[in-house]
């Protein structure tokens, strides 16, 4: 079994939801007591989030390599940045390791070729909505067609992830906002909606909305264990 190297606490909330799929995978395809053999390192959220917020990307980038440098000197055979947004840096971050980066949009991609999807509404923080490091790979490798929320709406999501999921805080309130803005995206011709922040699983179930929705959290811990156990293991369940 390969070691998989997990950098967290962006925010825990998720990478604890990482480390369970990950383990529960691993365990379902082994048998018996078998668990997953993995390194985490879990940053300050806050000192990450006060970089987000003042666009310092350079700043981030390099934190957060230097945590990846550690996780590798740790014994990992491969990474995973467990959160979508900073893969906003994952350029950088790659370029300081000799082991494979998973990079989160990859196994959504192609989770959404297999459904036979084109066109797919994306859910995210401001910064994976907006800017072009996670739309424009799903665009222009693997052909796909982003819709995302209007502005005022973007900012409704943004402030859900980082005012109540990222605590921890879930609620029906926040569930059915989510729930009209979805709506929205498939009435403009979204066939499938990426939930693309880490802890919006924790929010939006498969049963909340009548398309396929694709889990970026757990596609990519499952590609991991793909990797790790060099196996193919089957994909979650989406709608």
């Amino acid at each position: 079994m390969k070691t998989i190297g997990l950098l967290g606490g962006l925010s825990w909330e998720s990478s604890r939801e990482y480390y369970r799929i990950i383990n529960e995978a691993v365990a379902q395809h082994l048998g018996g007591v078998h668990s997953a053999a993995c390194i985490l390192y879990s940053v300050d959220f806050a000192e990450i989030e006060h970089l987000q917020h003042q666009d310092r990307w350079e700043e981030a980038g390099s934190f957060l390599s230097q945590a990846a440098q550690r996780v590798e000197q740790a014994g990992a055979d491969l990474l995973l940045i467990c959160s979508n947004t900073m893969h906003r840096v994952a350029e950088a971050i790659e370029g300081q390791l000799s082991i494979p980066l998973l990079h989160i949009a990859d196994p959504t991609a192609e989770a959404i070729n297999a459904h036979g999807i084109r066109t797919i509404g994306l859910l995210g923080t401001r910064f994976t909505m907006e800017q072009p490091f996670y739309r424009g790979r799903l665009e222009n490798k693997y052909g796909l067609n982003i819709v995302i929320p209007s502005q005022a709406e973007r900012q409704v999501v943004h402030e859900i992830i980082y005012h109540e999921l990222v605590r921890g805080i879930i609620t029906s309130e926040s569930r059915q906002r989510y729930q009209e803005i979805m709506t929205g995206l498939i009435s403009r011709g979204a066939e499938g909606i990426i939930l693309g922040c880490t802890e919006i699983m924790l929010l939006i179930r498969p049963e909340d909305i009548q398309v396929p929705t694709f889990d970026t959290t757990t596609l990519h811990a499952l590609a991991a264990v793909n990797i790790a156990l060099a196996t193919t293991f089957p994909p979650p369940v989406t709608a």
